[in-house]
């Protein structure tokens, strides 16, 4: 394996410094067929924040038979108490009982996930998107009165498998409800990756233009057709400073087939760091993590940029 970096050469009007949203070990891991054990993902864990990452979202709390493969939430996150307060460890959380978990694990922050769709809410939650709406806003509501931080993902922003295109102004009603149930940030999600850097930009302003600061936004792009680098782009050049990632390029949707992996970790470093963009994570060691973790999954990352750094095609 090497160092490599790239050099850095800053481009004007981008933010100096990015919190990446590392989602590996909760939309990654729950994509995988066979279980992952308990002490690979606290050990994921701790070597993602070791690489630097700030915020890496530990788990699920969803029940057990609908995502088997994060069914160890109860275990998982004892293990990871000696991250202590320089890491942020969100949880997602579908309902009531959900916080009920999250609160009995002393959980900090947690996250939603709503759709902008009403096939997806559906295939998802089993509900109509007022109805999910109406099913967060005690969640919501008990969590900050607990003085818990809450994100809210809006899946579905550009495009969905059963209804095709999403209109803008659709995904900004649903946007806006989420955050006036009180969710402290929204991460905008490309479920399915069909998004392009031009409807990035027009869902962001017209974001802004329904009074949604973009300071309260993030992205979560998917790299189905290998755009998601170029619509973080796009992000970043309206001031998204919030960039949710996945290590090595787990993941997808279980509920969306045509859902490929998240963008890669590693990649968007390699692009950040080429900027000039503070992320404070360590690539070399971001990318050994995802080696090791790619070693015991039986399977090489998806990422271009481990493959090129551990000289593994």
């Amino acid at each position: 394996m090497t160092d490599g970096l790239p050099m850095a050469v800053p481009a004007e009007g981008l933010p100096p410094q990015v919190r990446i949203h590392e989602v590996g070990a909760r939309d990654g891991l729950q994509n995988e067929k066979a279980v992952v054990p308990t002490e690979v993902k606290a050990e994921f864990i701790h070597r993602l924040a070791h690489a630097g990452l700030t915020t890496i979202e530990a788990t699920s709390l969803v029940r057990p038979d609908w995502v088997p493969q994060l069914a160890d939430a109860e275990e998982l996150f004892p293990l990871l108490g000696d991250l202590g307060g320089e890491v942020a460890l969100p949880v997602l959380v579908p309902n009531s009982r959900g916080l009920d978990r999250a609160i009995a694990l002393g959980v900090r922050r947690i996250a939603v996930f709503g759709s902008a769709t009403e096939s997806f809410a559906k295939a998802n939650l089993n509900r109509t998107v007022d109805e999910s709406l109406a099913m967060f806003a005690p969640v919501v509501e008990r969590a900050r009165a607990d003085k818990i931080h809450v994100r809210g993902y809006l899946s579905m922003c550009f495009g969905d498998p059963w209804e095709g295109p999403v209109p803008v102004h659709q995904v900004v009603r649903v946007a806006k409800a989420l955050l006036d149930l009180g969710c402290d940030e929204l991460s905008l999600g490309d479920t399915i990756g069909v998004a392009t850097p031009g409807h990035v930009q027009i869902l962001l302003a017209e974001l802004n233009e329904e009074g949604v600061p973009t300071n309260a936004l993030g992205v979560h792009f998917h790299d189905t057709y290998g755009q998601a680098l170029a619509n973080t782009f796009a992000a970043l050049q309206h001031g998204v400073t919030t960039v949710d990632a996945s290590a090595g390029g787990l993941g997808g949707c279980p509920y969306a087939k045509s859902a490929t992996g998240n963008l890669a970790t590693e990649d968007l470093v390699w692009m950040l760091d080429g900027l000039g963009i503070e992320t404070g994570v360590d690539l070399g060691k971001l990318t050994a993590t995802s080696v090791w973790l790619a070693e015991r999954l039986g399977r090489p990352s998806p990422s271009r940029t481990v493959r090129a750094l551990s000289h593994k095609e």
